[in-house]
């Protein structure tokens, strides 16, 4: 009987020293496993340096549009229109430069913006008028993916080479190589497990300040020198890829850093929290709810529309049927990253492992040739079973 109650009690502590962190890391796990099984099945050119690149540079509108989405769930609502809003503002940006003969960068600042405006306009009527997301944003669906085919009803093409390699490029070898491998890349890579070292420390210092709970230090030592790895590895592997690290992996990195900051330290990110955690105690505690709810839709569309650079700068063109299912992406990228589907519960890092995980599926099994009906079948699967398991360890919860 002591045995059991000494096991029970040991597991508890374990749990309590990850900080309620356990999804997380499971999610993270998951995707470790995922990788390791495609590098198995594909014969070991899942991490080829060249795949790798393409995995990110592919993906890339992936983890942008789940950014913003992540943000929406956790609010409560959801947005369909995404999709259609890439369509409509990569339309628009192509006809900027080509026709207009605007410069690419006042061409992107304009989509930027345009995003934006689509997102205050579909905000507006789910935060002033009361209508819910749904309704909104599938109405969005509908008339931007109408406005895109107006627009765009030919191929927009022939854009400058700077607009191309936004999405194509690489930075710049400006240090030559060490071992046949980029030193830019090795260097970014060397910074990005610096900066969380010192994050995860200062966080620390101010939890031990504040006299509260922290994870022992040798889980945190334990924690980074495994993230350290990780990032090392994946960062000696890339400098091996044709061109070094994508240009679209600092975008994607920016806003990483600058969205985990809103998420977990400003009043904004705390008051999403509150509304999709429970909307009356948010009002009663003085949330200006309808404020934050047009403002999360001004970014989701201003989001959307980086995501409508990238996808027109790596396609090289303007259609009027691109974004075909962004939406549905983004919205498993974050299911699939520990987002709750009822809100309140969601972060930045677990939608980005999320599209990671959509993204190797994608590129795995292309490289094994599975029928691409078939791909569609087994990521439907693994967003069923991702929410099932969200949803059953709830109710453990609850018990």
């Amino acid at each position: 009987m002591s045995t059991t109650t000494s096991t029970r009690a040991g597991t508890s502590a374990i749990r309590k020293s990850l900080g309620g962190n356990l999804r997380q890391y499971g999610i993270i796990g998951a995707l470790l496993v995922i990788v390791l099984l495609f590098q198995v099945l594909t014969g070991g050119k899942l991490l080829l340096p060249n795949n790798l690149a393409s995995l990110v540079q592919q993906n890339a509108y992936v983890m942008i549009l789940a950014i913003g989405m992540v943000i929406v769930i956790v609010a409560g609502h959801i947005d369909l229109s995404v999709g259609s809003v890439v369509a409509f503002v990569g339309g628009v940006v192509a006809l900027a430069m080509q026709s207009a003969g605007l410069p690419w960068l006042v061409a992107v600042l304009i989509g930027v913006a345009l995003g934006a405006l689509v997102g205050a306009w579909q905000g507006f009527w789910v935060a002033y008028v009361g209508i819910p997301a749904f309704i909104v944003t599938l109405a969005g669906m509908l008339i931007f993916r109408g406005l895109a085919i107006i627009l765009v009803g030919v191929t927009v093409s022939g854009f400058p080479d700077s607009f191309v390699q936004i999405s194509n490029g690489s930075l710049p070898n400006s240090f030559g190589y060490l071992a046949n491998r980029d030193v830019v890349t090795l260097l970014l890579g060397a910074l990005v497990i610096a900066a969380i070292v010192l994050s995860q420390l200062r966080a620390r210092r101010d939890l031990i300040k504040h006299d509260l709970h922290r994870e022992p230090l040798g889980a945190l030592i334990g924690k980074l020198v495994l993230f350290s790895v990780l990032i090392g590895a994946v960062s000696w592997v890339l400098a091996g890829s044709r061109g070094g690290a994508p240009t679209v992996l600092l975008i994607v990195g920016f806003l990483i850093i600058t969205y985990s900051f809103v998420m977990g330290r400003t009043v904004f990110g705390r008051h999403v929290y509150a509304i999709g955690g429970n909307l009356h105690a948010a009002i009663l505690s003085g949330v200006n709810t309808r404020q934050v709810n047009f403002w999360i839709f001004v970014n989701m569309g201003a989001l959307a529309g980086v995501a409508a650079i990238v996808t027109t700068s790596r396609a090289g063109a303007a259609v009027a049927a691109a974004g075909q299912n962004f939406e549905l992406d983004a919205i498993a990228a974050c299911f699939i990253g520990g987002t709750a589907v009822t809100g309140g519960i969601g972060r930045v890092s677990g939608a980005i492992v999320g599209a990671l995980i959509m993204g190797v599926l994608n590129i795995g099994l292309s490289i094994m040739s599975v029928d691409p009906a078939w791909q569609q079948a087994i990521k439907g699967l693994v967003l069923l079973f991702a929410v099932a398991f969200d949803l059953i360890n709830k109710r453990r919860g609850m018990r």
